[in-house]
């Protein structure tokens, strides 16, 4: 049992992407599903699939590699920790390596990237940065 479960989602990513693997399973959750949709949605990873194995839930995540076998994830790192939490108001979201990557936070609307939480007017919680 990890005391951090996003922060070893994206741990178990960035592992697998150095490695050059094809795809990555992490133990599923509820929020986890919702970072690997976003990170499908914004063209960081192939597809991402919800599987059973025996009695727990895994996340199947197929990881996505440019023309020169490069990963498409640079960088991947966790802001908001549980010791350490990272609020951030409707006007404070900050910009990822200059709008080249994403935030994605959890707001009252759900989860989403820092673009539309800040179209939405809404803040919330920093959970990670991906560029």
């Amino acid at each position: 049992m990890t005391s951090d479960p996003i922060a070893d989602m994206l741990t178990r990513v960035r592992n697998a992407m150095l490695a050059r693997h094809p795809k990555v399973d992490v133990p599923a959750s509820r929020l986890k599903v919702e970072i690997a949709r976003i990170m499908k949605e914004e063209g960081y990873i192939l597809n991402y699939k919800v599987a059973e194995e025996g009695v727990k839930k895994v996340i199947k995540i197929y990881l996505k590699y440019g023309n020169d076998n490069q990963p498409v994830i640079t960088a991947i790192e966790r802001v908001s920790r549980p010791g350490c939490r990272s609020y951030v108001g409707k006007t404070d979201i900050p910009r990822v390596q200059g709008g080249l990557g994403i935030n994605i936070l959890t707001t009252p609307r759900g989860v989403m990237t820092g673009k539309s939480a800040h179209r939405e007017g809404v803040g919330g919680e920093l959970l990670c940065r991906i560029w």
